[in-house]
């Protein structure tokens, strides 16, 4: 079985390079090809003749819009009538991934979605948690290509509810960076070092996985080093929240923490620093504490 991968970003690079070291037959597309070429993959020229060439194609595209033009454009990957499973696991709104399920299924393919819970080192790991959605039967299918990326897939329910359970699992992750900056603001005046006020909060109740995973990226940041490679940088988490908040305002209801969230990402985002990775944005609340003072 062939495998294609559309979108040869952080996770798509990470998840191909997964699939072949654990043997598949891979086959890559993305919008810049040198950068494919350079990394010695088989690749195909447009989308239109990846999906032909695939029994299955995993797509994990920026946003709504690059889903769309990649699957929809003239040469997209339901460009013609496919016999193709396609695994979309992008982070969108669950309204684009039904939409597109629709698509897919009228041009002849088979569609579920799996937006993950990781980033690039669990995916090259084998190590994400899969949210998938779709048709029993077309998971079971995917199955044996997921089960190389996460160490567990969970059916959340018909497509859309994939999407709308990644969104959920954001929040909370998301709105603790933005108060763990606010906490360490409040530290600003006990000149404590940075690695030992991470150590510290690591250490505690109400510290998060995710502090300990990235402690030493979280402390470089507050020292000031632009050493950090992004993984999940500011402006992403700003359109997790967007997306988040658009699901909600559908349903008529409010989330006012990730409001109040999403105000102060744009304010860090306009201060420039929007493709920081997410470790920066305890540093930069701190930073507006030391600027109070």
């Amino acid at each position: 079985m062939r495998i294609g991968v559309a979108g040869y970003g952080k996770m798509g690079a990470a998840m191909a390079a997964r699939l072949l070291d654990r043997g598949c037959d891979v086959i890559v597309w993305n919008r810049n090809l040198d950068v494919v070429r350079d990394a010695g993959l088989t690749f195909a020229n447009n989308p239109r003749a990846l999906a032909a060439a695939c029994q299955v194609v995993i797509s994990s595209l920026l946003d709504a819009d690059a889903v769309r033009a990649v699957y929809e454009g003239h040469d997209g990957l339901i460009a013609d009538e496919v016999d193709t499973l396609f695994i979309e696991m992008s982070t969108v709104g669950p309204a684009s991934q039904r939409t597109l399920s629709a698509k897919v299924v009228a041009r002849g393919g088979s569609f579920i979605e799996c937006p993950v819970s990781g980033t690039t080192a669990p995916a090259r790991a084998g190590q994400l948690l899969g949210l998938a959605g779709g048709d029993c039967a077309d998971i079971d299918r995917a199955r044996p290509v997921l089960q190389h990326l996460c160490r567990r897939i969970v059916h959340m329910g018909e497509v859309g509810a994939g999407a709308r359970t990644k969104l959920a699992i954001n929040l909370p992750l998301i709105a603790f960076w933005q108060s763990f900056g606010e906490a360490m603001a409040l530290m600003r005046s006990l000149d404590m070092e940075p690695d030992s006020l991470v150590e510290l909060f690591g250490d505690t109740a109400g510290a998060p996985a995710v502090l300990k995973l990235k402690s030493e990226s979280v402390a470089s940041a507050l020292h000031g080093r632009d050493s950090v490679t992004p993984t999940f940088d500011i402006d992403s988490m700003r359109k997790d929240l967007q997306l988040t908040l658009a699901e909600a305002s559908n349903e008529a209801y409010s989330l006012p923490v990730a409001n109040a969230v999403l105000q102060a990402m744009n304010e860090a985002s306009s201060a420039g620093w929007g493709k920081r990775d997410c470790a920066w944005m305890p540093a930069y609340w701190a930073a507006k504490g030391e600027s109070a003072h």
